[in-house]
């Protein structure tokens, strides 16, 4: 598949297509790491992190950005928890720009933007919306709408006019993009395959991704994640720290 090059094959745990407009959750394991392919370009991926063993524990945009200097995610920057702790690396990336501030839509935005499309009507073609389709997960892990907090959107880019307006930027993602995230904790991950709540577009139409798991060698001291940023070295001893 375009995008998988330097996935081997006998490495691949698992591996699965999320269809568009659809939630998934795993718990994946410190010692692997998630790939997510656009397999057909144009595709959002909303997620959300936890600490599995204690999900009060969960990922802090506001700390990840500001300890790295930056306004988007890309290869060599870190997700980290509000404990100071690193939850997942952005290890592998052909896109190059993802958002972590545009946020997710929720019934009534879909129903304004797309028009009412309800299961009773259209079964599996129903339009779904991202806030419910996280709780619907979050619900299977005990959790439920407190523990909702910022998500991450893979594969769309958001910027910021002077103004303080924000606008989603046609054509980040091509066919074939992937973002890998390696765990550096055991770590609760919730996707959202919706549409970017900042989609111009009037048509309901979300795209599917591809996944897949595999493992990989934990990072050593001189692990691009790890030197990227001062702070980020930090993050790491305290994740290690963690695990003794």
């Amino acid at each position: 598949m375009a995008g998988n090059e330097s996935v081997v094959p006998a490495h691949v745990l698992w591996e699965d297509t999320i269809r568009g407009g659809a939630a998934w959750s795993h718990v994946l394991k410190r010692g692997t790491a998630l790939r997510i392919n656009d397999t057909e370009g144009g595709a959002n991926v909303g997620a959300i992190f936890y600490n599995f063993e204690c999900p009060v524990e969960r990922y802090n945009m506001p700390d990840t950005l500001k300890a790295q200097h930056t306004g988007y995610l890309t290869k060599g920057l870190v997700l980290y928890s509000d404990m100071g702790r690193v939850l997942c690396s952005v290890t592998e990336d052909s896109c190059g720009w993802h958002d972590p501030i545009g946020g997710h839509s929720n019934a009534a935005m879909v129903e304004a933007k797309y028009g009412e499309a309800r299961y009773q009507q259209h079964r599996n073609d129903y339009h779904r919306n991202a806030r419910e389709n996280f709780l619907m997960e979050l619900g299977k892990w005990g959790l439920g709408e407190r523990d909702l907090n910022a998500n991450v959107n893979f594969f769309s880019k958001v910027v910021v006019g002077e103004d303080g307006g924000m606008t989603l930027q046609p054509g980040n993602s091509s066919a074939g993009a992937y973002v890998e995230l390696r765990a550096e904790m055991n770590v609760l991950v919730i996707l959202d395959t919706c549409q970017h709540a900042l989609d111009a577009g009037v048509e309901y139409a979300p795209k599917s991704v591809h996944v897949s798991i595999r493992r990989v060698a934990p990072p050593g001291a001189d692990d691009p994640c790890r030197v990227s940023r001062p702070e980020n070295g930090r993050g790491f001893i305290n994740t290690e720290r963690y695990f003794l």
